[in-house]
């Protein structure tokens, strides 16, 4: 049992000690040990020699009970025998004592299944069972359960196991069995397990027939997945409203053996991974996303290039576009590229969702006019220049002092975060400066008042000095929220090489 220890940590308690309990109740989803563990609680209730909890594997009932041959361990699918006269039949036998082992252990599978009234004719015995009989009662779906049939059970529920738990366990059946897994592949035939260990160990042996090495691009052929690549193509396409783009993609997907409902489900659960990056923390995203560290750049670079009311937009067209495709099958190309293309222009609906992001948009615009710099053009000079009759002293000039801005401490300066969604913005009004500032370590004070550029060299330094790089920098800055309208920005050289991305949106789509 692996992923469970909240079930097998009780139950190994209960074994050194031999105070089992006269029923159990397991429940939880599909594939994730509720049977296998019935199993392994009825060797440990009946093992002759256990050991730490645990049964010996040797003894007479181990061997009976894991060969099939142990009369007195009885297990039932009730989704075949639903009726009343299968329960009556248990409850005269539970009066005659085991056979050959120390209980009598009845295996009900699916439990949900049973009709009224056999629960009613189950719920006195499992009330007050003989002493030499044990209940274990396993289920998918716990609501259809009577409440009566609940309370006179010891409940365990069984959850979703955790893909990295699964990636693990995947990897070391492969060394057992001296075949070739890469841990890519692993994690990857985990995460479509959807927590289910029965299903990962299914696709394994599926994806490894054959005598093949198992490895990413053997799981994603065999299994028809769309690498996260082509799903961060997708997302750069319809930020950037590239219908070319959107075009190929889908008739690579459609030219392929991939199915475009499997290739759409994949995208939904993009755009779900792009709405967790952008509202939990980087130290929470873990929790909830199981990516490697490039796949983690991907996802964050395309998440930032789409506000939250974007996304809510885009889930609304995929979703309604997801039932389209169930109910006509034959439209699966037509319908992925309209709704591509509607979350790409936001101008092609009428909806509520659609007018916020365009809401949004404009917003975007007025902030980016706020923070340019505006020069009033002179008033045109009058046709008729007046007659000075006589002349007036001119009033002596008044300076003003202008207060030099502070200086920040660097221990209040802080690195900017969302520097590849300036880099993003600053692409559609200067793309020549956007390709310098990527280069550079930017760092803003804590009132948004002062920022910091340290570039590269003095080339770029220079290059970003310029008057519209400088405007086209301010305006990029203010409009992601960095700094305040009247900030001041330095420029500076000392900045470190970069690594580069793990793909180049720019080169790659």
């Amino acid at each position: 049992m692996c992923g469970e220890e909240h079930v097998t940590s009780v139950l190994r308690y209960e074994a050194k000690t031999e105070h089992f309990s006269h029923a159990y109740l397991f429940t939880g989803p599909r594939g994730t040990g509720k049977t296998t563990c019935a199993k392994i609680l009825a060797k440990v209730v009946n093992c002759e020699h256990p050991a730490d909890g645990e049964p010996c594997g040797q003894c007479f009932a181990c061997r009976s009970i894991d060969s099939g041959t142990a009369t007195d361990v009885l297990e039932m699918d009730a989704a075949s025998n639903y009726g009343v006269d299968y329960i009556r039949d248990i409850r005269d036998e539970v009066s005659y004592t085991p056979a050959s082992l120390k209980k009598r252990v009845y295996i009900i599978d699916e439990v949900h299944m049973l009709s009224v009234s056999a629960f009613n004719a189950l719920l006195k015995t499992l009330e007050e069972p003989p002493e030499h009989v044990v209940f274990i009662l396993a289920t998918t779906e716990l609501h259809k359960l009577p409440a009566t049939i609940i309370s006179r059970c010891q409940r365990f529920d069984f959850r979703r196991i955790k893909a990295d738990v699964i990636a693990s366990r995947l990897l070391h059946i492969a060394q057992v069995e001296e075949m070739k897994l890469d841990d890519d592949a692993a994690l990857v035939i985990a995460k479509q397990a959807q927590g289910g260990m029965r299903d990962a160990i299914s696709l394994f042996e599926l994806c490894a027939a054959g005598g093949h090495d198992v490895t990413r691009d053997r799981v994603s052929d065999i299994l028809g997945l769309t690498g996260i690549e082509q799903l961060y193509k997708t997302a750069v396409a319809v930020s950037r409203n590239d219908t070319a783009s959107i075009f190929r993609i889908i008739a690579g997907v459609s030219e392929s053996s991939r199915d475009i409902s499997v290739f759409w489900s994949e995208l939904i659960s993009f755009w779900r991974d792009m709405l967790v990056f952008k509202y939990l923390p980087e130290s929470e995203r873990a929790a909830y996303l199981d990516m490697t560290e490039a796949e983690f750049h991907l996802l964050g670079d395309g998440a930032r290039r789409f506000t939250s009311s974007a996304i809510t937009y885009h889930f609304g067209l995929m979703d309604s576009a997801l039932r389209d495709m169930t109910r006509l099958p034959q439209t699966k190309r037509l319908t992925a590229e309209l709704t591509l293309i509607k979350m790409a222009d936001a101008s092609l609906a009428d909806s509520n969702d659609a007018l916020l992001v365009r809401i949004s948009s404009l917003e975007e615009k007025i902030m980016l006019l706020e923070s340019a710099p505006f020069t009033a053009k002179p008033a045109a000079a009058p046709a008729e220049i007046p007659v000075q009759t006589e002349e007036e002293p001119k009033p002596a000039a008044v300076i003003h002092d202008t207060p030099a801005v502070p200086q920040t401490p660097a221990a209040e300066m802080e690195p900017v975060m969302s520097l590849g969604d300036v880099v993003e913005r600053l692409a559609s009004q200067n793309p020549p400066c956007s390709g310098f500032l990527a280069d550079c370590d930017c760092f803003v004070s804590s009132d948004r008042m002062l920022l910091v550029i340290k570039c590269q060299g003095d080339f770029a330094k220079n290059m970003l000095s310029a008057e519209s790089s400088m405007q086209s920098l301010r305006s990029a800055f203010r409009m992601c929220g960095v700094i305040e309208a009247a900030a001041e920005i330095r420029l500076e050289t000392g900045a470190l090489p970069k690594k580069r991305p793990a793909i180049d949106e720019l080169t790659e789509l």
